[in-house]
């Protein structure tokens, strides 16, 4: 696997719930999020098929962790990529809700 383009960068968009991964000022890839109290519950991520193979996921969610432990907040991983992602980055587990049935209800509601 290649490393990301240095002209990649991450950041946190509040209005549209998702963290997005730009590679020269163009959105390659995003995970999305809903927060519930203290719980950024993330249910979603993607990289544009143009950008695939280049590590751009493993940042873009390991920055939106980061982001997450910075903002108090703990982490429920509905989304199978950022689940998998957990289970190599125990760094991360101090901060890590399981997913409950409660919790999906709530995401379902949520998003309608």
């Amino acid at each position: 696997m290649s490393q990301p383009s240095a002209a990649s960068t991450v950041e946190r968009n509040d209005v549209k719930h998702r963290y997005e991964i730009l590679v020269d000022g163009k959105r390659a890839g995003l995970t999305a999020y809903r927060d519930r109290g203290e719980q950024r519950v993330f249910f979603h991520t993607e990289v544009d098929d143009a950008f695939a193979g280049q590590g751009l996921a493993s940042r873009l969610v390991k920055e939106a962790l980061t982001d997450v432990r910075e903002s108090d907040k703990r982490i429920v991983p509905v989304c199978p990529y950022v689940a998998k992602f957990l289970n190599t980055h125990e760094e991360f587990a101090d901060i890590t809700d399981p997913v409950t049935p409660e919790v999906l209800h709530w995401l379902d509601t949520e998003l309608g």
